[in-house]
């Protein structure tokens, strides 16, 4: 892994100080300061002094370059931690909007085909593994965290540590 020696611009600085007080995950950092690095390259200057109108035609180079909308919209989201909150500078994104998401309908198995899958694993912790995950409707990650401690077997549940979001819940 190399490590950057470059120094941080005192900007940057601050946008990462705003984000770690809002405790925001590293990869939601890393994507936001994705955002801005992809702004100044565009703009070919400093982002700081954008304006609105340079905002808006930074969406305009987005949309014209097929960025995806999820894509779209992190960046705005990210931008919009910049502007508003590092800089202060709430009048640069009025012209600047998220885009919506069609929201489309999970594939849903039948029985036969749950347990086709399940069958399919070859040995019982795989085949656990993804017991639990459809039958409780977890991703992946949250499956490989779970611990004996997370089942309450009297109850019927599982406590799910940092899930997505790094929040806890039960299944």
């Amino acid at each position: 892994m190399t490590q950057n020696t470059q120094p941080i611009s005192p900007l940057r600085q601050r946008m990462i100080e705003d984000m770690n007080m809002r405790k925001l995950a590293p990869k939601t950092q890393s994507q936001y300061i994705r955002a801005v690095k992809n702004l100044t390259r565009f703009l070919g200057h400093s982002p700081d002094t954008a304006t609105a109108e340079d905002l808006r035609r930074y969406q305009l180079h987005m949309v014209d370059n097929g960025v995806s909308r999820i894509t779209m919209n992190a960046n705005i989201t990210g931008l919009k931690l910049f502007f508003e909150v590092t800089l202060d500078r709430w009048d640069v994104m009025k012209k600047m909007s998220t885009v919506p998401v069609p929201r489309k309908l999970p594939v849903v198995l039948s029985r036969d085909e749950v347990a086709q899958l399940i069958a399919a694993a070859d040995n019982l912790k795989y085949k656990a593994a993804l017991s639990i995950a459809y039958g409780a409707g977890l991703r992946i990650s949250e499956v490989a965290s779970l611990k004996i401690d997370d089942i309450d077997s009297s109850r019927m549940t599982l406590r799910v540590e940092q899930g997505k979001g790094r929040k806890a819940s039960e299944s």
